[in-house]
Formats: structure tokens, sequence, C-alpha cells
């Protein structure tokens, strides 16, 4: 991507002037313009992988501004997104051979679906990107394309009234923009139903197990001192029954999310921890004398920590709106926490006294 000064004029008649980020070199343009390929390279590949694998995660984002893809002119499509680099690049991954406008909002490196629910894809911040682009200078038509995932975000009335652009909202997915278009800006059924398939979950579980894993390391450099002097050390079997609920709370409720009882992630990622957790302690005679107490704690504590892991992908999830999300974690928040403490109190008591 990089930067042009594209013209920019009060009149509709003269907005031709910018039919293509190339004229910029003329010198008549006094807004800046950037420019995107619809053709991604491989350091694009690398960063997304980086990113899902929680690597940068918080700065990868791209200026906010208008963008040109293509040769695009005063009649084409201006369709408006997130600055999170990884929405940013599969829009534009999406757009190849069409030329138009791109308008990114500040999100402050958030998905559209998440700064959605946050604000930062909202009506302010879109009527104000229309004024500092001029994009009214810049095209002669008066519509703007948004995902359909940032409707919660955006009054379209009021946008409307105090930019005179209005808004229509796309599909869910990328991959339908060019049907879309094609079709006189028309979405079927299809291109509105939301969708959170396993390979979209999956997606999202390395950045959770990463993050899980750095927790983890302090968690075990404690463990490491308590063996010091505890009289009854940590073992393979606590290693294995932790390892067990951090990959059910990161990985396995998320890929088995639809066929979990239950609708809050909390309540699926506790019950498949208790299923575990359970099973591994009777098989190992954890659940009678005289391990009764360290099991007692175990069953306390590993499924919360399941349910508090899993319900990180509440966020980021199609199946809950942002009310839900809040009002899971209302619920669910102080009964996790409870049982972590009592669960971890009962296990030290049983370490260290033995």
């Amino acid at each position: 991507m990089s930067q042009n000064n594209c013209c920019s004029t009060s009149t509709t008649n003269n907005a031709d002037c910018c039919n293509t980020v190339n004229t910029a070199s003329t010198g008549c343009c006094t807004n800046t313009i950037m420019t995107a390929s619809a053709t991604l390279s491989y350091k694009d590949y690398f960063g997304a992988w980086k990113v899902r694998w929680g690597i940068g995660r918080m700065s990868y984002s791209v200026v906010p501004g208008l963008y040109a893809l293509g040769t695009p002119n005063f009649t084409s499509p201006v369709l408006v997104s997130a600055n999170y680099k990884l929405t940013f690049d599969t829009l534009r991954k999406n757009l190849t051979g069409l030329d138009c406008w791109i308008l990114i909002l500040d999100t402050k490196g958030v998905n559209v679906w998440c700064a959605a629910g946050k604000g930062t894809f909202g009506t302010e911040e879109l009527i104000n990107r229309i004024k500092q682009t001029k994009l009214t200078e810049i095209v002669a038509h008066r519509r703007l394309i948004l995902p359909q995932l940032g409707a919660s975000g955006v009054n379209s009335n009021e946008v409307s009234r105090r930019s005179g652009f209005t808004v229509v909202f796309g599909p869910v997915r990328a991959s339908d923009i060019k049907e879309f278009l094609s079709s006189g800006n028309k979405a079927t059924r299809d291109m509105r139903t939301v969708k959170f398939t396993l390979w979209d979950r999956l997606v999202l579980t390395p950045m959770e197990l990463v993050a899980s894993i750095k927790v983890s390391m302090i968690i075990f450099g404690v463990l490491f001192l308590l063996n010091l002097f505890a009289n009854r050390p940590f073992g393979a079997l606590d290693l294995l029954l932790y390892i067990t609920a951090l990959l059910i709370g990161t990985v396995l409720t998320p890929a088995l999310l639809p066929l979990i009882p239950g609708k809050a992630f909390a309540f699926k990622g506790w019950l498949l921890g208790a299923i575990s957790t359970g099973y591994i302690l009777w098989t190992n005679g954890w659940l009678t004398s005289p391990f009764l107490l360290l099991g007692i704690g175990y069953m306390l504590a590993m499924p919360a920590y399941s349910a508090f892991l899993a319900m990180n992908f509440t966020g980021a999830s199609t199946y809950t709106s942002p009310s839900g999300v809040l009002k899971e974690m209302k619920i669910a928040l102080p009964f996790i926490a409870v049982s972590l403490v009592v669960g971890i109190v009962l296990i030290l008591i049983k370490t260290i006294m033995g």
C-alpha cells in the first residue's frame, strides 16, 4: 500500500479528476488517498499466521482512511471496513478484478464484529471519516456498503441525515461481495446467514492456546517451588489434569461447540472439563481415600478453569450478542472464581500437608 495525493474538488463534475490514483502525480490534488492491491504478499500471509498465534496482535492494523483498489472513479462503489489488517486483507483479496474505494474506519485494530460491539465501528467514526477523507468530493453517488456484522454499531438513519450517504449492509462474508455487487447490491438469504463453522472456530484457538501457555509457565514455576518442600509433590497426573483442562477450554470446546449441550460457553467448557477431570480422577483412584480431598479440589478447580478459557470465545463468536456476552460473564465469573479458589486451596492443603 502506498499514499498518493489525489485531487479533491468541491464539485461533482471535477470528481473524475480522481478517476485513478495515478492522476495524483499531476499535482492537482489536495486529499490523501492510499492504494491497495487485491493480491496478498508472502509478508501478508506470514503476518496473518503470526497474529493467529498471538504474535503482534495488538499492533496489527492499517492506517484509517480512503484506499483505492484498482482504478476506481467517481461512480465506483465505496466499501467500508475496519483497520484490523486481517480484516482489511480478507476484504481486498476478495475484490480481485474490481475497481472500488475502501473506506477504513479507526477501530483501534479490532475486527468489524468486535468493534461494532465496542462502538469503534460506529456512527460517529463513520461520519467523521467521511468528512476527513472528503468523500463527497471523490464520488458522485451517495452510497456506502458496510459489512452486515457491523450493523449493531451503526445508525444508518443518523449517517444519512448528517453525511448525505445512504448505508447499505452487504453480506456477512467477504467472499460474497463480488456476487453482491454484480447483483445490484442484493443479498441472498445465504449471504445474510451468519455461520460459525468448524474452521471458523479452529482458527481462533491458536491465540487463546498461546496466551494460556504463557500463563502456564508462571504456574509451573510456582509449582516447582512448592515441590521443594511439599509432602506430596506435583507429578505427572497433576500435569495431565491441568493440560487436559487447558486443551478442553482452548481447543475442544470451540471445536465441538454445536454438539455440547447448553447455551453458555462457560457451561459448555465446564461440562467437558468435569467429564474429563472426573474420568481421570476416577480411573486413578483419586476420588477415594486417601486422595479424596485432592480429588475434590481438582473437581472444583479444573472444570472451572476450562469454563473460564472457553468463555474467552464469546467475544469472537457470532453465537452470542454483546449483551449476551456481558450477561454470561456476570453470571459465570463469580461461580468460576469461587470454584477455582476453593479447589486450589484444597489442592494446596493436600500437597503441602500430605
